[in-house]
């Protein structure tokens, strides 16, 4: 197949008859990749000085801009052709992450960002520009599938109750359900773990615990002298 693309003088007989409200057919050469050999329908032609994809071809069911390289005059008889989508390859397997270690509860797995599109003064994106819908459909389907890979084990310290505890889940499988460690342990768990405020809250957790077990003693040491102070009342009274 021809892959000059359009000339001059064949542009110019192009935009006449489009002036005259005529669609002329033209077909795809080589240099439009998968398409080639398509016949679609000119309907427009705009300022080669902006960009130089500048012949607007109806195509299926849209119409996308080509360069003037990537089109030839249509064979007399040539019949359209409509794309055939080839088979979506199989979905990879999820590719495991290492140990994921949480503080009282899971941390959410943020969405997976959209490809940015290219939109505004620069013109349509160019990936989808040549193939209209059924060949952008397949060039979609054979990308392969990107899967955000799962934690193989979630580790859980928890406080509550004023007791820390702690729990291994493997997947579905509990490996070590909520077991009792002391404040110390827990402390040095939170240590390992450089997250902003996670500390401070567990630096305050401890402080209010000491607080209340130093009053605990104080009443306990209390309570202690008064016993002292009456045995020995009893014992200044023995006959």
């Amino acid at each position: 197949m021809d892959a000059r693309g359009l000339s001059a003088a064949e542009l110019e007989q192009i935009r006449e008859q489009v002036a005259a409200g005529r669609k002329p057919r033209v077909q795809f050469t080589e240099a439009a990749g998968q398409i080639a050999g398509q016949i679609g329908q000119v309907v427009a032609l705009t300022d080669p000085a902006e960009s130089d994809e500048w012949v607007v071809v109806k195509f299926g069911r849209d119409e996308l801009p080509f360069s003037p390289s990537d089109l030839r005059i249509a064979p007399k008889g040539a019949a359209a052709r409509k794309p055939v989508a080839p088979p979506a390859p199989p979905e990879p397997d999820p590719v495991l992450s290492g140990p994921e270690f949480l503080i009282d509860k899971p941390v959410p797995a943020r969405p997976a960002a959209a490809p940015p599109q290219r939109t505004g003064e620069d013109g349509p994106a160019k990936p989808a520009a040549k193939e209209g819908n059924d060949v952008t459909a397949a060039r979609k389907a054979a990308r392969p599938a990107k899967s955000k890979p799962g934690p193989t084990l979630t580790v859980t310290l928890a406080y509550g109750e004023g007791e820390w505890t702690v729990a291994a889940q493997q997947g579905a499988k509990a490996l070590a359900r909520p077991y009792v460690i002391r404040p110390a342990e827990a402390l040095r768990m939170v240590q390992l773990v450089d997250v902003p405020g996670v500390q401070e809250a567990v630096q305050q957790i401890l402080a209010a615990e000491r607080a209340e077990a130093e009053q605990q003693a104080q009443r306990l040491r209390a309570e202690l002298a008064e016993i002292e102070a009456r045995l020995a009342e009893l014992g200044e009274a023995k006959p």
